[in-house]
């Protein structure tokens, strides 16, 4: 095979799986997926909770949040959350005082693990509430950070 056909061959495949992106037929699978929408653009803590979940979580000593007492700067705040819970469907960290109180919302797999660590941004002091979804029971802990430099409108 000469190199002209062998390039001719290239071309058409390329152009075939491009169309098929154009046509949304490759389109990787989270982008389809709905994502809470509502919960995110909420500006109170209670409205976040409901329109995520739909009803409120219980407080569980089996979740532990790893994060800084007091974070030098608002803008970055490392927090990871562990549980001991089975089943766990979906993790979701709510930063009560911010503007809009979800800051990440996680929903894991059959097998993913139990525990999710991410960079948040905080406004000003504040409890940080992680809430855990697990057999389809809500389970939640919370931890006050408190802020010396604002991250989000300070």
């Amino acid at each position: 095979m000469n190199i002209d056909k062998r390039r001719r061959i290239l071309l058409q495949g390329t152009a075939g799986v491009g169309a098929l992106a154009a046509a949304g037929l490759l389109a990787p699978r989270q982008l389809l997926a709905a994502w809470p929408k509502d919960a995110f653009t909420a500006t109170t803590y209670d409205a976040a909770i409901q329109a995520r979940y739909g009803a409120a979580a219980a407080e569980s000593g089996e979740i532990k949040i790893t994060a800084p007492e007091i974070a030098e700067n608002g803008a970055v705040v490392p927090v990871q959350v562990d549980t001991g819970l089975g089943d766990v469907e979906s993790i979701s960290i709510f930063v009560q005082n911010n503007p809009r109180p979800l800051a990440a919302s996680f929903i894991l797999g059959k097998g993913a693990g139990t525990s999710v660590a991410t960079r948040i941004k905080m406004g000003k002091t504040s409890n940080v509430v992680a809430v855990v979804k697990s057999g389809g029971k809500l389970m939640s802990a919370k931890q006050e950070i408190k802020v010396t430099i604002g991250g989000c409108g300070g």
